[in-house]
């Protein structure tokens, strides 16, 4: 079932303490749209490490289903080159790795500027105070008891001192997550790590094809049923959500890259565990641009952000669900689904993955 309505915690709500009539969406609007924004491999000519080839093909993009999202409607037909993309999300080892032989400090270890986040809000928002401008990024606390779901201000909060290195803020660690995606980090933050290791993000569309792992028109990665044979096939909610999880799949809150079954294409975790940034702007309306008729090619995404709900918001396409979506209120583990999350903004169920053109082959 689909939640009945939608809400954001946008940055102006931490910075100034209110909450606009942007929350007041109605119900027909997607649950989970938004989040709060915030400010070398070894390779031969035919197999990268730790990547799987997706041939070339066309598949399906988008749905028609009735219980789906408005901003992944309607269905449409794409074509593509064949490309690489990483069998798993980008872990925090191999993030520690980049961080060491760079010294790349993320946007939430940063202090924000306010000259750069202006252009984020409303003409006339005044500066805050020093104390609010600090290093922070956005963390879920399931609640202790229940909560409307109309307000996540009461599950997610903007927390000084969290990062990658500690997601949860302080006093959190991933001594022992080594082995898990990465979260907390931007847009900017996977782009800076891409470009490092001779790759790039996905786009919507490529990312969509390779979670479909082969399989076209199917609500899910794996196939039409939620469940197969009374397992679970990706790390989501259980329980009553947000103040319960029930871990009826193993996992409190991200989970080791491969605890679960891959797709056809040897993909691990491309839907559920953490949101994945792709290169696309993101734009509500971006699907209803697209003939019905024809067949769109290696489509690249709109010329710029352009969410109606957050009109000041800056946002790039993000992909997969994770381990925070549930039949109860965000059913986005699937393949069609798809948000805008502000390009700034890190937090505890974000990562990636990497992509590679496939340099082999003729661009069609």
């Amino acid at each position: 079932m689909l939640c009945s309505k939608v809400f954001t915690l946008p940055l102006s709500f931490v910075l100034f303490g209110t909450i606009s009539s942007a929350f007041a969406l109605d119900e027909s609007k997607q649950c989970c749209h938004n989040t709060p924004p915030r400010f070398g491999m070894l390779s031969t000519p035919t197999e990268i490490r730790g990547m799987s080839l997706i041939p070339a093909g066309e598949f399906t993009m988008g749905t028609n289903e009735e219980d789906s999202y408005q901003p992944e409607r309607p269905a449409h037909r794409v074509k593509l080159n064949s490309f690489y993309i990483d069998q798993t999300e980008v872990t925090n080892a191999a993030f520690q790795k980049f961080v060491n032989e760079t010294h790349y400090k993320t946007v939430a270890e940063t202090k924000p500027d306010w000259e750069e986040l202006k252009t984020q809000v409303p003409p006339g928002t005044e500066k805050p105070s020093e104390d609010l401008l600090v290093p922070s990024s956005l963390v879920f606390t399931a609640p202790p008891q229940k909560v409307s779901l109309s307000n996540p201000t009461q599950w997610w909060s903007w927390v000084a001192g969290a990062s990658w290195k500690h997601p949860e803020g302080p006093k959190s660690s991933i001594k022992n997550r080594m082995n898990h995606p990465v979260v907390q980090v931007s847009y900017q933050d996977a782009v800076a790590f891409c470009e490092h290791v001779g790759k790039r993000l996905p786009t919507e569309a490529e990312w969509e094809y390779a979670a479909r792992g082969g399989l076209d028109h199917k609500r899910f990665a794996w196939g039409d049923s939620f469940m197969v044979d009374n397992k679970y096939m990706a790390n989501t909610f259980q329980g009553s959500f947000p103040d319960r999880n029930s871990k009826e799949d193993g996992f409190l809150t991200t989970s080791p890259v491969k605890s679960f079954k891959p797709n056809g294409y040897g993909l691990y975790d491309m839907i559920g565990n953490v949101w994945e940034w792709t290169s696309d702007w993101y734009d509500a309306n971006y699907f209803k641009t697209f003939a019905a008729e024809s067949v769109a090619d290696n489509p690249k995404g709109p010329e710029k952000s352009n969410d109606p709900e957050e009109p000041f918001a800056i946002k790039r396409v993000t992909k997969g669900g994770s381990f925070l979506c549930t039949a109860s209120y965000c059913v986005n583990y699937r393949p069609s689904a798809r948000r805008g999350s502000a390009y700034d903004s890190g937090s505890s169920n974000l990562g990636f993955r990497c992509a590679k053109s496939d340099d082999s082959k003729p661009v069609h």
